[in-house]
């Protein structure tokens, strides 16, 4: 039984107008911070970075396959990990149905992990995806892209979502950018031990990874980097949150990881 205001047809009507307001005023704003990321610089990229794929060698112009554009999304999937980060997992789960439109309009898209191709390969086919998904293995691109760290940075302090963390510690691992967590809301007591403990690593290693997404341009023969988003900025494309948004209990979440991989739930 909730604890929930009940009310009549006209209450209901009167209040939903009232949000519509304030939802169509969400909607033109974000139209507008759509247009300024759009109108961000672009940077060009001086290295060669080199990608394992199931075609081959691949460089970051190779992965556009002959479009313009191209959006990554950086799987947190560790060399060291035995299965992939639960809550990219999640998020990843709503690629498959997306990628085709993309690439019919320009639009390349890839998952890139530092993980050996064997592994991501093997995960993929476990989860039932056919997005195409690339290994950085023994390249720079994920720690030049600042969702990669050795275990000396995490000593040390790094920055990631453009602001300094602390240098590791279990303490500090619960307010980490790696997680999704709303604002304010505590990560719960052994969450990131959990999360750890789903990939079969430790916390530490767990946290060397990082989640976010990356667009690119190519324009004569030249790639730039336009765009990037770490933390809660990767919450718009983790597509089961908006209908969970708008049901009547919302996320209903509980204490820690409240998801689990698809092929999980109701596993004893």
């Amino acid at each position: 039984m909730t604890n929930h205001k009940k009310g009549t047809r006209e209450e209901w009507l009167d209040a939903r107008l009232q949000l519509l307001d304030a939802e169509k005023e969400l909607t033109q704003r974000s139209d507008e911070l759509a247009k300024q990321r759009q109108e961000l610089p672009w940077v060009r990229i001086g290295k060669d970075y080199q990608f394992d794929t199931s075609e081959g060698k691949a460089s970051l112009t190779d992965l556009f396959k002959g479009r313009s554009q191209l959006m990554i999304y950086h799987f947190m999937f560790g060399p060291d990990f035995k299965a992939g980060c639960p809550t990219c997992s999640s998020i990843a789960d709503g690629f498959n149905g997306v990628t085709v439109h993309m690439e019919n309009h320009d639009l390349m898209f890839w998952a890139v992990s530092r993980a050996p191709l064997e592994k991501l390969e093997a995960y993929k086919q476990r989860m039932g995806w056919t997005f195409p998904w690339a290994s950085s293995f023994g390249s720079d691109f994920n720690f030049d892209f600042s969702v990669g760290f050795t275990k000396e940075q995490m000593q040390d302090g790094i920055k990631y979502n453009y602001r300094q963390e602390e240098g590791y510690s279990p303490e500090t691992a619960a307010h980490s950018g790696a997680f999704q967590w709303r604002e304010g809301q505590a990560a719960g007591e052994g969450a990131e031990a959990k999360f750890a403990a789903m990939t079969g690593t430790d916390v530490l290693t767990y946290h060397r990874e990082r989640p976010g997404l990356s667009a690119f341009a190519l324009e004569d023969g030249a790639v730039y980097h336009t765009y990037s988003a770490y933390g809660r900025g990767v919450d718009a494309i983790w597509g089961m949150y908006p209908w969970f948004d708008r049901a009547p209990k919302g996320r209903n979440e509980g204490e820690g990881p409240w998801w689990q991989r698809h092929d999980e739930y109701n596993k004893p």
